[in-house]
């Protein structure tokens, strides 16, 4: 090759480098600034949605024919490819004539602007602003990238003659400035890429918080009665029959709570069925008539623990989203994958025998917090979360348990896991110091599907006594308890122990938490003042 090709190569690969650096910088500053204001969304998606809207029919038909549902995706990628293509312009054009870059870029950020302005739910100040931000700070950069270029050229001696005036002082300069324009350009793809991750969050996050706000449930078919008075103690320190959202307990492995759009989710059914399905979020909510009072139970929820939750759920039956997708007959086990690649999977039967099984999207009269699963979960009563209660659902595949080994399986955990009986003491604290006297000691106790029929209580190690039950709510949940005891001086010890609907009594054999739950008798030490 000629070495004076060679050298134009080189001469122009360094100002498309930074143009394309600088140019990144300005969409990643865009998205983020579009993420921190209130009611921000993406100036690079609202552009897209423009083109969509420009493009002919006939041409989107055939995108759609050859790329199907990913060709949204084949657009944002092509768009992506065509901004580096133009950032790299950008910089060569700077490198000649410096006004350049500046004007390029604020070509690219008046395009965003006027798509921002296109877009209805957008506000004002978030199509001008953000566009308008990232496009002060990638000329900055431009600018400062050149100045690096420029002075690392001079200092070579390359090309002196060519120099504009202001940097020919800088041609007897060392080596330095070219190392300083590649830490420089360095740092800002590092920052450019953080900004746009940072800012596609934020956006996500505030849409889904947004659309959260509007969305209003179906009207149950069989609306559930408030629960009743008599399925309640009145007691300091007892926790409440129905679970807060705020408070309700939160187990999973995502770092980071997933934000989802809910106008463009969906619950795909796959695997062993007849016919494949994808469900929208928004036809799920229209057919979600129906409500469940459920206990759910962590399995990693100690004796005693606080790892349970008691709430009423509202949701498609998943059973008759199966008999829509038509189970095949060998199919054993159903797995839910979360939108993260997490899965849990719980027998086909327990979808089918009766007790509550939900592709949930409401929770207890409202839909689904995000950090309890929006904009859909499953809620399967009776088994643990870790098999059973697939948050941010995405799929629902039907396999067996030979084929397939959900995700807390090859860690150790047992493939079934019905929840087991369990009660507590919430009444008084452990350590506490109570005065002389009748005292009461309250908590509440669960057992899966199976119900609560007695609780009862035994202090230093003597006879079991039955413990008064507040009403039935309903077999899946919790029931709460309380027993008058006469305190009397000293320190003592207070046990308690449930019989389940079968007449099964919780075993006191204390047993960790893997593989399938913790067992044992829940047992505090009080100070009784004299």
């Amino acid at each position: 090759m000629s070495p004076v090709l060679t050298s134009r190569a080189g001469t122009r690969t360094i100002p498309a480098t930074a143009g394309i650096v600088a140019t990144g910088l300005a969409v990643g500053v865009a998205e983020l600034a579009a993420g921190l204001l209130p009611g921000g969304a993406s100036p690079f998606v609202a552009v897209a949605e423009r083109i969509i809207e420009l493009t002919p029919g006939p041409a989107v038909e055939l995108a759609i024919s050859v790329f199907g549902g990913a060709n949204r995706l084949v657009l944002l990628l092509c768009m992506a490819v065509g901004l580096l293509t133009a950032g790299a312009l950008v910089g060569i054009g700077a490198a000649a004539r410096r006004w350049f870059g500046p004007a390029a870029l604020g070509a690219i950020a008046a395009l965003g602007i006027a798509s921002g302005l296109a877009t209805p739910a957008l506000p004002v100040l978030v199509a001008v602003a953000a566009p308008a931000a990232g496009w002060g700070l990638g000329a900055g950069l431009l600018q400062v990238l050149l100045g690096r270029r420029a002075a690392g050229r001079a200092g070579a001696g390359e090309h002196a003659d060519d120099l504009p005036d202001e940097d020919r002082a800088h041609r007897d300069e060392p080596e330095r400035p070219r190392r300083s324009f590649l830490a420089v350009a360095g740092a800002g793809a590092v920052l450019a890429a953080a900004s746009a991750g940072g800012g596609r969050y934020l956006q996500l996050r505030d849409a889904a918080r947004r659309a959260r706000t509007n969305i209003r449930l179906a009207r149950p078919a069989t609306p559930l009665p408030p629960p009743p008075g008599t399925a309640s103690f009145d007691i300091d320190g007892l926790a409440s029959l129905v679970t807060p959202n705020e408070d309700f307990y939160r187990i999973d492995t995502a770092f980071t709570v997933p934000r989802l759009d809910p106008d463009s989710h969906a619950v795909r059914v796959t695997g062993m069925v007849d016919t494949p399905l994808e469900i929208g979020y928004r036809e799920l909510v229209r057919a979600a008539d129906t409500e469940a009072d459920v206990t759910l139970a962590c399995v990693s929820n100690q004796v005693g623990g606080s790892l349970v939750g008691n709430a009423r759920w509202q949701g498609v039956p998943l059973a008759e989203v199966l008999d829509r997708a038509g189970v095949h007959p060998g199919a054993t086990q159903i797995v839910g994958r979360a939108t993260d690649g997490w899965t849990g999977g719980f027998p086909v039967e327990a979808a089918y025998d009766g007790r509550p099984a939900l592709i949930a999207v409401g929770m207890n009269g409202e839909p689904l917090p995000e950090e309890h699963g929006f904009p859909a979960r499953l809620v399967i009563a009776g088994l643990y979360g870790y098999v059973s209660d697939t948050k941010w659902l995405a799929e629902i595949e039907l396999t067996t348990f030979e084929a397939y080994d959900a995700y807390w399986i090859p860690r150790g955990w047992a493939e079934r896991a019905p929840i087991k009986t369990q009660s507590r003491i919430d009444v008084p604290r452990e350590g506490a110091e109570v005065n002389a006297g009748p005292v009461t000691v309250a908590g509440v106790a669960w057992a899966g599907v199976r119900g609560v029929e007695t609780v009862e209580i035994a202090v230093d190690g003597g006879d079991w006594r039955e413990a008064r039950l507040a009403g039935e709510l309903a077999r899946t949940t919790w029931r709460q308890w309380a027993y008058e005891w006469d305190a009397t001086p000293g320190q003592h010890r207070i046990q308690v122990r449930a019989t389940d609907g079968t007449g099964r009594t919780q075993t006191g054999e204390r047993s960790g938490t893997l593989p399938d739950g913790a067992t044992g008798h829940h047992t505090i030490e009080v100070t009784v003042a004299g």
